[in-house]
């Protein structure tokens, strides 16, 4: 069991920062990122709503048949672009434990090793999403970011990980929220045109 306290932030592995809509950074702007990992040293996470035009096939063809629709590598950040991450949700009754290739994050919702053998997964998995790069943030930063109004804190689903989600997930995500956060949902895209 986790001994840490709380982070006053709300951030946890499988919390979503939801981009405010007066975050105009091109790589994070109407973006929803999943935390995998919170720690004081720093956090990572993976944006879920940024497909890109290369597919699973074309990078990692033994994985496709397990990827979720669109097929899509998703550009996870900034950070390592040439790197691969992949998160799936497991079918229910499934569990991380004693499994190779699957790392837990939170509940149904794991980090995969791609080196590892699909084959053995398949059973287990409603689902998957490969990302090339993440999202970092080194100790504090993260919390000054959230300070400042960029980032809205709230929990994540696990089909938040695998549905086919494009850009309609930032909107999506935030209706769920009730009032008032969900009244952003409906923020213009470029309030000069409003």
């Amino acid at each position: 069991m986790d001994e840490r306290p709380a982070d006053p932030t709300g951030v946890a592995p499988g919390t979503l920062l939801v981009a405010a809509p007066g975050l105009l950074d091109p790589n994070f702007r109407r973006t929803v990122v999943y935390v995998i990992e919170h720690r004081p040293e720093g956090s990572l996470g993976v944006v879920l709503n940024r497909p890109s035009e290369v597919t699973v096939q074309d990078v990692l063809p033994t994985w496709a048949p397990l990827s979720s629709d669109p097929q899509a590598v998703f550009v996870g950040g900034p950070v390592e672009a040439e790197t691969a991450l992949c998160l799936a949700a497991l079918r229910t009754g499934q569990t991380v434990d004693g499994v190779d290739g699957l790392v837990p994050v939170r509940g149904p919702v794991a980090l995969v090793d791609l080196d590892g053998d699909p084959s053995s997964l398949a059973p287990r998995l409603r689902g998957l999403r490969v990302f090339a790069g993440y999202s970092g943030w080194d100790a504090r930063q993260l919390a000054g970011e959230i300070e400042r109004g960029d980032w809205i804190v709230v929990p994540a689903l696990p089909d938040d990980v695998v549905a086919g989600h494009g850009p309609e997930l930032w909107a999506r995500v935030l209706r769920r929220q009730g009032m008032p956060v969900a009244l952003l949902a409906t923020f213009p895209d470029d309030v000069k045109l409003n």
